[in-house]
């Protein structure tokens, strides 16, 4: 049987309520030496403190869920150095799970973990709930908010960039370069909102510019390493493209070294704006100009919104910027 707090007070000759007081670290009513026959005879016993019976009796947990979306992309490291670094001056345990890539069931799974205990709160991480999975959710009671994805439902709380804008802007950074061709490669527009808010927003900024806009120059695809390669192979074959944004840094370097095995060069024959601008774009050769989104921002706004019910809002946008580097090119009338 398991050690329990009278357990301990008999052993070290104390009171429950002493013992109480030291394994919840409350200082001012006892000694040094109390307190290290206290916690010898704890660890003696071999107890384990219960969270969960403490929980039910305070009525307040400490354990904050985050609900990752698998994609093949590295953009959740920065969104959950952000939680954890927010989370822990604030006693806040972070429990990280992961939801599949437009997994239904795997989605499901998560969510019950999460409702079966006690949490304050959940922050789902690009994760685009089936509408069953989000009635659990929504019926659990628990405080949720979305991070890194525009939602169409009005009433669902989401912090995210403008995913209209970073395609508009991506695109129109490369116009501003003098290209006229330019692709948009390796996001799902036809089943996220994320990727049809960006491929509306390229095709503003071509429409803006009076560019004509050419099916060819879209290529499909999961945000991944091999989305950026399959895009290069199809682009070389059926356009003649000058420049590419592509839907994650993943995806622009597998655009980039399957240029390469091609004989082409980055950026004198191609030009390449990756989407996130995490350290990857730092770290390959060129560097990769960037639309870069605050990621880190995105996780301690939300780890923010969940402590602070009072001024909590129910969507917020966070900011983008393009960091210039070495992939892109500006054309000349040469050119």
């Amino acid at each position: 049987m398991a050690a329990t707090i009278k357990d301990i007070a008999l052993k070290a000759g104390v009171s429950a309520a002493t013992v109480s007081r030291v394994l919840t670290n409350k200082e001012g009513f006892f000694g040094d030496k109390t307190a290290k026959k206290v916690r010898d005879a704890a660890k003696e016993l071999g107890y384990r403190k219960n969270t969960s019976a403490m929980e039910l009796v305070t009525k307040k947990s400490n354990d904050l869920a985050v609900i990752v979306n698998a994609t093949k992309t590295n953009f959740s490291n920065s969104i959950i150095d952000g939680i954890q670094e927010t989370a822990f001056p604030e006693n806040l345990n972070v429990i990280i799970l992961y939801a599949g890539d437009e997994d239904s069931e795997r989605q499901k799974r998560a969510i019950n973990t999460v409702v079966e205990r006690s949490v304050m709160g959940v922050l789902l991480l690009s994760v685009d709930l089936a509408p069953e999975n989000l009635e659990i959710l929504q019926s659990a009671n628990i405080p949720f908010c979305f991070l890194s994805i525009s939602l169409d439902e009005r009433n669902l709380p989401f912090i995210s960039s403008d995913d209209f804008q970073i395609g508009y802007q991506a695109t129109k950074y490369l116009i501003d370069q003098g290209h006229t061709k330019i692709g948009l490669a390796g996001l799902d527009y036809q089943h996220t909102i994320t990727g049809t808010l960006r491929l509306n927003g390229y095709k503003k900024a071509l429409s803006d510019a009076k560019i004509k806009f050419d099916e060819d120059w879209l290529s499909e695809g999961d945000y991944s390493y091999e989305a950026g390669k399959n895009t290069m192979s199809k682009y070389t074959a059926k356009t003649n493209l000058t420049a590419v944004v592509c839907g994650s840094d993943w995806a622009a370097i597998g655009v980039m070294n399957e240029a390469r095995s091609l004989g082409l060069s980055v950026p004198e024959n191609i030009s390449i704006v990756a989407i996130d601008g995490t350290e990857l774009c730092k770290i390959v050769q060129p560097q990769l100009t960037s639309v870069t989104q605050s990621f880190y921002e995105m996780g301690v706004s939300g780890v923010n919104w969940l402590l602070n019910k009072e001024t909590r809002t129910e969507q917020s946008i966070t900011p983008i910027e393009i960091h210039s580097r070495q992939s892109v090119r500006r054309l000349t009338m040469n050119d």
